[in-house]
């Protein structure tokens, strides 16, 4: 991947002063329920800049990046997931991958999304229409990967990951994504909690824990003001005797690379290779996961299928 730097000198300042982006896990009220928290501000705003998104899309995108980066608390090791959604709205879709050391990346099928009529409200649900949730687990050692699936029922990704989990693994759960713009649409503060009902927790606990988080601080402000997350739940949560059992630090990255591009031109049939001869060079490749462009010219390709026949 190549990252791309972010132009605005005094939102890249900003985000130098932040602390750095995590995730951390509790657990919480004698461990019946796990929560898990990200700070997400320098991951969303560097997968802005190399995605090269407007307001709108950067919203919409980065609220899947904080749900990819939550849900990777889910997996360990070597394991990664995917979160996919197919839809019929504007966004026609989105994928996004994590890994569970905290690497995040993806794309929206639609990068360029057209407003029939300014923007009153965050309200995502006419973006999304109806549609498909998926999330797929790919873990290491296993044959084959899992794959849970689910109508959208409110076109609100963190009320849709709740109802993924109510429906396809039965488990109670609550999802909150916060992200705080400044008047200039920049992303001065992202974040996120995932909690979770663990076996035999109390009826009724996730319930109050439900009734607590309408009541909570906007967290991506207090993101923005250089509060990590562990003071925020330690803080909010203190009632619920938070005990810490994690910390590893998230980001947006990509393991693509201009070697892996060039296997892939290297293993095209010949009438393949003849199609792109005839178009326009320099060839230019994009990533769609991290929007990193590769180019080619005609005389590297030519020298790398040689090498191929060699």
């Amino acid at each position: 991947m190549i990252s791309q730097p972010i132009q605005d000198e005094e939102l890249s300042t900003f985000l130098k002063n932040l602390p750095d982006d995590h995730r951390t896990t509790y657990l919480l009220q004698d461990k019946n329920v796990r929560l898990t928290g990200v700070a997400a501000t320098t991951m969303v705003n560097k997968m802005r800049a190399n995605h090269h998104l407007g307001f709108l899309e950067a919203y919409i995108l980065a609220q899947a990046y904080i749900a990819g980066a939550l849900l990777s608390s889910t997996i360990k090791g070597n394991d990664r997931l995917s979160l996919q959604i197919e839809c019929g709205g504007p966004i026609k879709g989105l994928s996004v991958e994590a890994w569970s050391c905290g690497a995040v990346r993806g794309y929206l099928a639609n990068n360029h999304i057209e407003l029939k009529e300014p923007l009153t409200s965050l309200d995502t649900s006419p973006f999304y229409g109806p549609g498909f949730l998926s999330i797929t687990k790919f873990i290491e050692g296993e044959k084959a990967p899992f794959t849970g699936t689910v109508m959208l029922e409110h076109g609100n990704l963190a009320n849709d990951l709740a109802l993924y989990f109510k429906e396809s693994e039965q488990t109670p759960t609550l999802f909150y994504i916060s992200i705080n713009f400044d008047k200039n649409m920049r992303i001065i503060g992202a974040g996120g909690l995932f909690i979770q009902a663990l076996p035999g927790c109390p009826d009724g606990l996730l319930e109050e824990l439900q009734e607590k988080a309408t009541h909570l601080p906007n967290l991506s402000h207090q993101i923005s003001s250089g509060l990590t997350v562990e003071e925020y739940i330690e803080r909010e949560f203190a009632t619920f005797k938070p005990e810490h059992v994690g910390h590893n630090y998230i980001g947006f990255s990509c393991p693509c690379s201009e070697k892996s591009f060039k296997a892939y031109l290297q293993n095209l049939s010949a009438k393949e290779q003849e199609e792109i001869l005839k178009g326009a060079f320099p060839l230019e490749l994009e990533c769609l996961n991290c929007g990193t462009k590769y180019t080619f010219t005609k005389s590297e390709l030519n020298t790398l299928w040689e090498e191929k026949k060699a």
